[in-house]
C-alpha cells in the first residue's frame, strides 16, 4: 500500500511527477526498458517524462500504476497536480515552471505588491474584487497565490531583484491594518540576503516603467531567460522570445539606475508605514 502523494508547489508538476515515477520504477526493480515494454512506450518518451521535459497523461499514469502494482498512486498524484493547476489561468501556467526553476527573478512593479511578496490579506483584497467572482473562487485563488510563495522557503530559493514604484506605498488597496501587515512583510523580505528590494521614488521622474510591470526569469544551465509581462488586456503574457526579453532586461536596468539604494528603500517603507499607522 502506498501513501497518497500531494503536489509540492515549489516544484514543477512535470518534475514532481517524473521524479516520483522514476522512484517507484526503481523501487520495483524495473529498468526503463522493462517498464517501456510493459506500458508500450519508447525509452526516449519515458526518459523525457522522468526528466520533467514532457507532460504526462492520465492514460500513462494508469498504465504505470498497473505495471508497477501501485494502485492509484500516480493517477491520484496527476489528478491532484491537474486540479491545483486549474486554479490558475491557462495562459499563466507556463510561467509557473519558469518561476519555480529560475535561478533569479528580476521584478518591476508600478501598481501593486507582486504576488510572490503579498500577504494573504493583501492578496484577498485584490483577488476578491474581480468582477463576477464568488467568495469560494476568490479563496481558491488566494490559496494558489500563497502556494506559489513556497519557492521562497526552499533551501536554495531564487535570487530576487525587486523594484517597486513609490506609489505602491500610498495606494490604499485595503484598510490600514492590511497595508501595515503588507509593509511589515516587505521589510522582512528586504532583510533577506537573497533578496534585493529597491524603491523607485517619485522624485526620479522616471517614465520607463509606466507601461506596466514585468518579471524576467534567469534560467539555469544556460537555458534562455523568459518573461512575464503585465498588460491592460484580460490576459497578461508569458514570453521566451529573445529580443523581447532583452528589451525588458534593458528597461529593468534603466529603472534600477533611477531607484534608491537598498537601505534608503527600506527607510522609505518604514516612514510610509508610520504614516499609515497614524
Amino acid at each position: 500500500m502506498t501513501v497518497p502523494l500531494e503536489p509540492d508547489p515549489s516544484i514543477s508538476p512535470r518534475i514532481q511527477f517524473g521524479t516520483e515515477l522514476r522512484k517507484f520504477r526503481l523501487s520495483a526493480g524495473f529498468s526503463q526498458r522493462k517498464l517501456c515494454a510493459a506500458i508500450h512506450m519508447s525509452i526516449s518518451q519515458l526518459s523525457m517524462i522522468e526528466n520533467g521535459h514532457r507532460a504526462p497523461t492520465m492514460d500513462l499514469a494508469r498504465r504505470v500504476d498497473e505495471a508497477l502494482g501501485l494502485g492509484t498512486t500516480l493517477t491520484g498524484l496527476l489528478d491532484r497536480l491537474n486540479r491545483a493547476a486549474a486554479q490558475l489561468p491557462r495562459w499563466f501556467r507556463p510561467w509557473l515552471d519558469f518561476e519555480r526553476e529560475a535561478e533569479a527573478l528580476r521584478m518591476w512593479e508600478p501598481l501593486m505588491v507582486p504576488g510572490l511578496l503579498q500577504t494573504e490579506d493583501y492578496a484577498r483584497a485584490i483577488l476578491s474584487r474581480k468582477p463576477g467572482i464568488t467568495v469560494e473562487q476568490a479563496e481558491q485563488h488566494v490559496a494558489a497565490r500563497m502556494d506559489r510563495q513556497s519557492i521562497l522557503k526552499r533551501p536554495m530559493p531564487p535570487m530576487l531583484w525587486i523594484i517597486l514604484d513609490e506609489g505602491i506605498l500610498h495606494r490604499p488597496i485595503a484598510g490600514p491594518e492590511v497595508m501595515q501587515g503588507q509593509f511589515k512583510r516587505l521589510l522582512e523580505i528586504g532583510e533577506n540576503p537573497r533578496i534585493s528590494l529597491q524603491m523607485l521614488p517619485y522624485r526620479s521622474c522616471s517614465v520607463v516603467g509606466l507601461m506596466g510591470g514585468f518579471v524576467v526569469a534567469d534560467m539555469p544551465k544556460g537555458a534562455p531567460p523568459a518573461a512575464y509581462i503585465e498588460s491592460q488586456t484580460t490576459e497578461d503574457r508569458v514570453s521566451d522570445r529573445s529580443e523581447e526579453v532583452k528589451g525588458l532586461v534593458l528597461r529593468y536596468d534603466m529603472i534600477r539606475v533611477d531607484s534608491l539604494p537598498r537601505y534608503e528603500s527600506l527607510n522609505m517603507i518604514k516612514e510610509t508605514m508610520q504614516r499609515w499607522t497614524a
